[in-house]
């Protein structure tokens, strides 16, 4: 059964003083008042972690203030991207003629607890093992981007000027939307002076705590907009167990996965909403999904491909960064501006012309969690293919853990790492953290409080590991620690 997108909402994301109950039951009605409906079949709600952020949870009880009552009501968690995992869960729903008509509702309220709450919480997503050593969203999103400039042999200076253009791109088209966050162009000096969060992550690489809400319903009447294509993956959480770096298989293997079910291939897209939440993660986005292969995102940057008047425009909302990001609400609010822009809707500056398909990838906990769904207008000509076979094949390498434990003290190898300035609460700032391959190849977390400057150290440099306190500690490889390693592996 086909499914169709009737009607879409959502608040301004930002600050608010409205509960997000209140965010939620605006997003919903403007959402059904566009349908041109009064009642659904069910509902299907986004929240990631209210019972911490807000210390409620049961908003599945959120029928009574919308004026829907009797019908069912189901609470969807999928991390970060949780709106994704709402629409997907409702999308099954209706296709598998269970349902006529459905709404999705998304939303977070997180401005009013103080920032380190809210990114305590939000690492929560991390590894357990992790977390341990303060690792943070921002620690680790900074360590993958210091290994993609590494890889594709990047100089400092270059990777920064990279991750500031996404930045610059974002908020220019953020200032066009009436529901963004931060509606402020920025040049790059204001990026430079910006506060170095974790290196080489700044501010304006991190998208920011937000309030908002979004709403989208579905229904099996033809509709101007339909769903094509839906994927969903995992990978495992730890980043020292992760097959790549670089990547996120998850958002690869998801991507096969919609553009299987909606027989499209990348070159297909007109436009695309790519998870931003840092900066670093739009470029590695857009190689994951097949617009560019490996390292050569940020060459499309460059050149304006994904600018707003380009070929391939990326995030014309603004994306997580300038639009906000709500975390509950992010993913489906992707999937809104896609039916805006789909519709006509997006408003004249901000409109793309000739947008008859288009496509939402969301990340959750560190690229861990992935959606990717397409949308397509339903009047769309369409030249069916009788052996449609997908051009996007990426290689899926499968993350392992090792068999055996590390060693506890040892010569390793610097595979990434970052200086974090933003620390969580119990750790001073700033604190260095790295990920280290021992000589037998597991690879280990690793901190180390004398490190201050990021300068001082190299990917591929070999420093020396040992245990404190139950955590790996590594510092500079002198010529006493050679010797002592030397002498244990002597016979």
């Amino acid at each position: 059964m086909d499914v169709f997108v009737s009607g879409v909402g959502m608040t301004k994301f930002g600050r608010s003083k409205d509960p997000l109950e209140k965010m939620m039951v605006e997003a919903g009605r403007i959402a059904l008042r566009d349908a041109g409906l009064d009642q659904v079949d069910a509902i299907f709600i986004g929240v990631m972690n209210a019972g911490e952020l807000l210390g409620d949870s049961n908003f599945t009880a959120l029928l009574t203030d919308i004026g829907l009552t009797g019908i069912p009501s189901t609470r969807v968690e999928t991390v970060s991207p949780t709106g994704a995992g709402a629409f997907e869960t409702a999308f099954h729903a209706m296709a598998s003629g269970q349902t006529r008509s459905v709404l999705v509702l998304a939303g977070e309220k997180m401005t009013h607890l103080p920032p380190a709450r809210s990114a305590a919480i939000l690492s929560e997503g991390i590894d357990r093992s992790e977390r341990r050593y303060g690792m943070t969203m921002p620690a680790l999103a900074a360590m993958i981007a210091q290994r993609y400039g590494q890889e594709f042999k990047l100089s400092s200076s270059k990777l920064e000027d990279i991750l500031a253009q996404v930045a610059i791109k974002n908020h220019s088209n953020g200032s066009l939307n009436p529901h963004a966050q931060f509606k402020k162009v920025i040049t790059k000096r204001d990026y430079l002076n910006s506060q170095m969060v974790s290196y080489p992550l700044r501010l304006y690489d991190c998208a920011p705590i937000s309030d908002g809400a979004s709403a989208i319903v579905l229904t099996s009447h033809p509709a101007s907009v339909k769903v094509s294509g839906i994927g969903h993956a995992t990978d495992t959480s730890s980043l020292r167990h992760r097959a790549s770096f670089t990547s996120f298989d998850a958002t690869r293997e998801a991507a096969m996965k919609a553009f299987a079910m909606a027989e499209l291939n990348p070159l297909d897209i007109q436009l695309a909403e790519v998870d931003d939440a840092f900066t670093a993660f739009e470029i590695i986005g857009t190689e994951d999904l097949g617009f560019f292969p490996p390292g050569e995102g940020w060459k499309a940057l460059e050149e304006g491909v994904t600018h707003l008047r380009g070929k391939l425009p990326v995030n014309p909302s603004g994306g997580l960064k300038s639009r906000g990001h709500p975390v509950g609400a992010s993913s489906l609010a992707q999937l809104v501006e896609i039916v805006y822009q789909l519709r006509g809707e997006a408003g004249e500056e901000r409109q793309i012309e000739r947008a008859e398909i288009g496509l939402a990838q969301s990340t959750g906990g560190l690229g861990n969690h992935n959606f990717v769904t397409i949308l397509e207008r339903s009047d769309r000509r369409r030249v069916l293919k009788q052996r449609w076979r997908p051009e996007h094949r990426p290689e899926i390498k499968v993350s392992t853990r090792p068999s055996t434990p590390p060693p506890p003290e040892g010569v390793g190898t610097l595979e990434t790492f970052t200086t974090l300035y933003a620390t969580p609460e119990g750790f001073r700032s700033p604190l260095t953290l790295a990920l280290v391959k021992t000589v037998t190849g597991e690879r280990v977390i690793a901190c180390n409080p004398d490190y201050r400057f990021p300068k001082e150290l190299k990917i591929g440099r070999k420093v020396y590991l040992k245990t404190r306190e139950g955590l790996y500690v590594f510092e500079k490889l002198n010529l006493w620690k050679r010797m002592r390693q030397w002498i244990k592996r002597s016979p």
